[in-house]
This record gives structure tokens, sequence and C-alpha cells, in this order.
């Protein structure tokens, strides 16, 4: 797994290999610099050990503020250049986790949950980021460090190197030690994080529900439970580095002090010069920082591999629902028959069909009402025929093509799909309007609005289409989200048109008024579904689905006079009514 880390961590920087070759030179240079530095400290001491003149020293202290110059600029230049690919593989890494996001079925998200994708998105590409940037600059300087340093250091004297050095075994053996520890802590934290992250994401969503049933103690609580556990979680994180940097540092501070030690002793016994001495202290306090750093970039490299890991994982999962290996391409011109041959749809955890075995055929123009009791499979069916959900082949069919066998662009083209909650995102009126056509003009969203019956209100907005929509539309009415929901579809030239409950929110008359004016504008085929039975029976047909299956079909005053299903869902409304109307 290691090497598969490596191997990973290197083909994430194979396409900046130029900067990072330019910044592991300049590295090199940084390093050769400062083992120059401390022998050029030792001639120059024991040069001056026979006497000297101000001029002398003013000269030579000249040189080492040179050297030590010249080494923070190249240090600067090396530092910009693996940060900034650091900071390029964020943004690179940042897009193509989007892209693939958008990628997957929609019942992803809800399975998975927005809080968790969200954490990959952001602070585990961060910490990919601090991965390639920091982590990997940090040990390649170590290893860069120990390389120049320690020939230099034996070179001067091998038994108080050697004695200098012995205690960073110790060293690294508690890196190992706490290692493990903290990678295992880290991914703790970061599951606690993104369970703290959807609930927030969760409650923000549904924070009119929250107040209406007065839930906001047990929300707190929940959240107060969740946010503890992270905590805790962040504590022992804390705790395991807190005892690891100081051991380090520690450890370091003993081996300078033992090289002081014994240093003495052969200065006393005139075996090593006062220069060497000094030049083996500042080489080992080059390498106290280094080392005392190693356990904070081991951390987080582990992190880094931990978050690469997760965003590996997303970056390979295939959607279940993408376009086919030999796409067939779209009957022209498009006419928008709809038809099911024995339509089986399953969802993932579900021991039984949804859809089971449903066959029916919808011709050109047809308006065509889809009712049925609450659960029976209607909102599968609307999403089915954007393959919304996974679609078994040969089972359903758009002007004779296999839905399956389409591309999902041109599938989708076909048909405008209405749900039953249409999403408004926070910007202006018009620009939610034309979501699915851009670059469509004033003048065409002008008219989705009026066949949506929206344009009145429109008018009555002091910005009217600049008007900002909240977000998820919070700032309209739901009669109003649900009639710019349907003027976003109308305003697209699909051939098939899908209502999913899509008139919930506004009155019979205006449902009424408003199917007729997009029949009028256009020849369109309309697959209304709802729960409204007095809005269905305007409809050329109307088929009834209980448990997955069609069990009538028929126009209204037909299917109302039959004893079965339609008509016991018809009495029940109408009793409803009487009583609505009664109280």
């Amino acid at each position: 797994m290691a090497a598969f880390r490596i191997d990973l961590i290197g083909r994430y920087l194979r396409p900046h290999r130029r900067t990072v070759l330019f910044g592991a030179v300049a590295l090199v240079i940084v390093n050769v610099l400062s083992v120059t530095i401390p022998l050029e400290v030792r001639r120059i001491i024991d040069e001056l050990q026979g006497g000297f003149a101000v001029s002398d020293v003013l000269r030579q202290a000249g040189w080492i503020v040179l050297l030590a110059s010249t080494m923070a600029v190249v240090r600067l230049i090396s530092r910009q250049l693996v940060f900034g690919v650091g900071r390029q593989v964020e943004v690179d890494l940042r897009q193509k986790l989007f892209e693939r996001m958008l990628e997957q079925e929609p019942g992803w998200v809800q399975q998975t949950g927005s809080g968790e994708v969200i954490s990959r998105a952001t602070s585990d590409v961060e910490n990919v980021r601090r991965l390639l940037g920091f982590a990997v600059l940090s040990l390649t300087n170590t290893a860069l460090a120990y390389a120049f340093t320690l020939p230099a250091m034996l070179a001067i004297d091998p038994g108080l190197t050697v004695a200098a050095i012995a205690l960073y075994p110790v060293m690294l053996g508690a890196v190992r030690l706490f290692g493990g520890r903290m990678m295992r802590q880290q991914r703790r934290q970061q599951e606690e994080l993104a369970g703290l992250s959807d609930l927030i994401q969760e409650d923000l969503s549904g924070i009119a529900a929250i107040k209406i049933y007065g839930q906001e103690p047990q929300e707190q609580a929940a959240f107060g439970e969740r946010n503890l556990r992270y905590r805790d979680s962040a504590i022992h994180l804390a705790r395991t580095r807190s005892t690891l940097f100081p051991l380090l540092e520690g450890i370091s501070s003993i081996s300078l002090l033992l090289l002081l030690a014994l240093g003495s002793g052969q200065l006393e016994r005139g075996s090593l010069t006062i220069g060497g001495l000094v030049a083996l202290i500042l080489y080992v306090e080059r390498l106290v920082f280094p080392t005392a750093l190693l356990g904070f970039t081991l951390n987080t490299f582990q992190t880094g591999q931990v978050s690469l890991e997760r965003v590996e994982e997303l970056l390979k999962r295939e959607p279940q629902i993408s376009d086919p290996i030999t796409p067939q391409q779209p009957t022209t011109p498009a006419r928008g028959r709809i038809e099911a041959r024995n339509l089986h749809i399953r969802y993932d955890g579900s021991n039984r069909d949804t859809l089971n075995g449903l066959s029916f055929v919808v011709e050109p123009g047809e308006l065509v009402a889809v009712v049925g009791p609450v659960g029976c499979g209607k909102t599968t069916l609307a999403r089915a025929l954007g393959r919304m959900v996974t679609v078994p082949e040969g089972e359903l069919f758009i002007d004779g093509c296999d839905v399956t066998q389409l591309r999902l662009t041109d599938l989708r083209s076909l048909i405008a799909l209405v749900p039953q909650e249409g999403y408004l995102f926070t910007s202006t009126l018009a620009d939610n309007l034309r979501y699915g056509e851009p670059s469509a003009p004033l003048e065409a969203v002008e008219a989705a609005a009026a066949e949506a019956r929206l344009l009145d209100d429109v008018r009555g907005f002091p910005d009217g289409f600049d008007t900002l929509v909240g977000e998820r539309g919070i700032t309209l009415s739901g009669g109003q989200r649900q009639r710019t929901a349907l003027g976003r579809a109308l305003i697209m030239s699909s051939p098939v048109l899908v209502l999913d409950d899509a008139l919930a929110s506004v009155d019979n008359n205006t449902a009424a008024a408003i199917l007729a004016s997009v029949r009028a504008q256009r020849q369109r085929t309309i697959l209304m579904i709802s729960h409204q039975l007095s809005a269905a029976a305007a409809c050329d047909r109307i088929l009834v689905i209980e448990d997955g299956q069609l069990v009538q079909q028929g126009h209204h005053s037909v299917l109302v006079e039959e004893d079965g299903a339609y008509r016991r869902l018809w009495e029940r409304e109408q009793a409803a009514e009487r009583l609505e109307a009664v109280a």
C-alpha cells in the first residue's frame, strides 16, 4: 500500500515535473550553502586565532552574510516553486472532483451524505495540497540536510558526530510509535467533521420544518452530541501531537548538550579546534529543525495520504447511470412517443420492485395523467424517463429508442422534467427560468413565464425578472416556486414534458389554465403525475397505477363509472372536498 501511495503521489506531481525539478535543484543549492557556511565559519575562526584586524573581520563577516543571503533567496524560490505545485494540484483536483460528482447518479448524494461529499471536496483536497506541497518539500529538505550535513560532520570529528546523532534513533522510534495513532485519530476526526457538516446541511435545508414543529431543542441536543464527539476526536489528536513534538525537541536539545559536553573535553585535549566545535554546533542546530519538524511532516504526510485515498475513492467511482458504449442516435424529428414494456425498477436496499411490470404507451401530443395511491411508483416512473434511476435495458422507450441506449445528454434534451420540489438557485428569477437554456433571450423567458401563469406575479415584483431568488427560492411562495420550475421546463424545446405533481401548489383553475396554455403553444407529449384527480379529469387519458402495475387506463368519464381503483380514489377526493367545504 505504501508503494502504491508513493506511485500515486508521483502521478499527481508528474504534470508539474519541470517545476518540481527546479524546486529540487534549488533545495540542493540551499543545502550545499548550508553546509558551506559552517565550514567557512570554522576556517575564519581558526585563522583569527593568531590575531586579526577589524577590516579582516568585517570582510569575512560580509562573506558569510552574502552566503546566508544567497541561501535565503534560493530557499524562498524553492518554497514558492514547490508550494505553487501544491496549490495548482489543489485547483486541478477540486475541478476534477466537482466534475466527477456531477457525473454521479442523483441517489448517490443522498446515500453518501452531502456533508461527506463536501468534506472530501474541501478539507481532503486541502490535505492533499499540504501533502504535495509542504510535506514533500519538508521530507526532501530533511533527506538532503542529512545527506550533505552528516559527511561534513564526520569529516570534522567522527566520534562527536556519532555522539551527537546517537539519540536520533530514539527520535525516529517515537515518531514511528505515535505515527500510526495520529493517522487513526486524524481519520476519526475527519469522519466526525463530515458528520457534523452533514447535520448542519440537513438542518439548514429543513429549518422551516424544525421551527414549525418546535424541534429546536432536539436539534440543538443532536448537534451538541456530534459537536462533543468531534471535540473529543480533536482533543485526542491534539494530545498525541502535544506529546510527540516536545519529545522530539527534548531529544534534539539533549543531543546538542551532549555535543557541548564532549566537545569541551576535546578542546581541552587539543584534538579539536574551536572553529571545528563551532561548526559542529552549527551543523547540529541545522539538523534540529528538520528533525523536530519530522513528526509534524510525517503527520501531514499521513493525513494527506488518508485524504488522497478518500479523494481517489471518489474519483474512481463509476456512476451507475452513464452513457452506453455504443450510443444510439435519437429519432429525428423527435415526436415524443413513450412506451414502457414490462418495466421493473428496484431501488438499492429494497426487497421489492417499485415498478413491477408496468406497460403502457403514450402517443405523441397526448396529455396523459398518471394517478394512484401514495407510494405506487408514480415519481419513480418520472425519474425513470430521464434515467435518474437505473433502468433495465429494453423496457422503456422514447420514439422507439431504448432510453438505456441513448446518450444521457440526448435523452434529457428530449424530456423536460418538473419534479415535485423544483429546486431554485440563489440567483435572479430570469436566470432560474433560463437555467436549462442559458442563452435564451428575455423574450423567451417572458413567454415561458406567461405559459406558467407566472408573468403577472413577476410584474408585481419591484425588480421584475431581476428579482433575487433566495436559497431554494425562499423569497417566493410555494405556488410561485412550482410555476418557476415549470417555466424553466417550458423554455426548453423538449417534445416530452413530465409534470411530477408540479401543479400541487396551485388551484385547479390555474392548473387547468396552465395545461391549456402549454398545449396551445406547441405540440408536446405531456405526462402529468398528480394527486389532484380533478386536474387529471381534463386529460386525454388517465393511467392508474397500484403497487407498481397499471391496473386501469382510459378517460375520466369511463373510469369513474367502473368499479376499480380510480373510482375509489375519486370518491375519496370528493369526500375530502365536501368535508373541507363544510368546515
